[in-house]
């Protein structure tokens, strides 16, 4: 059943709401990142700099996965203005509503997203 305006409304509310922490969160870690290396001293000690450097990968690394998923939320919101919101996009097929309120910016059913992550697609 294909879902209701009012539904629609309902997670492209949500969506733009994690868009907006996303993005807040991506924005802030970033300039952490940057600030780490405005303040490394020459008097620091070498392993208080290995854990700045550690720590300063594991934000960057942080900050990959959520561009990932701000993508991911700027694709259900394309969709979402294009009309095809909670349909799959390999298979056609109508996202479940279970999926959808657990993920939100879902562009796959969960059988597609499996064989996509296998690589059988």
């Amino acid at each position: 059943m294909a879902l209701k305006k009012t539904e629609i409304d309902k997670f492209k509310k949500r969506l733009e709401e994690m868009r907006a922490q996303m993005t807040n969160l991506i924005r802030d870690t970033s300039e952490d990142a940057k600030t780490s290396d405005d303040n490394k001293g020459y008097s620091q000690h070498q392993a208080d700099e290995g854990t700045d450097d550690f720590n300063r990968t594991i934000s960057l690394e942080v900050t990959s996965k959520e561009f990932g998923i701000l993508r991911q939320i700027e694709r259900a919101l394309d969709k979402i203005e294009e009309g095809t919101y909670g349909i799959c996009d390999l298979s056609g097929e109508e996202i479940p509503m279970a999926r959808l309120d657990a993920l939100p910016y879902a562009s796959m059913t969960v059988k597609s997203q499996e064989k996509f992550e296998k690589g059988l697609l």
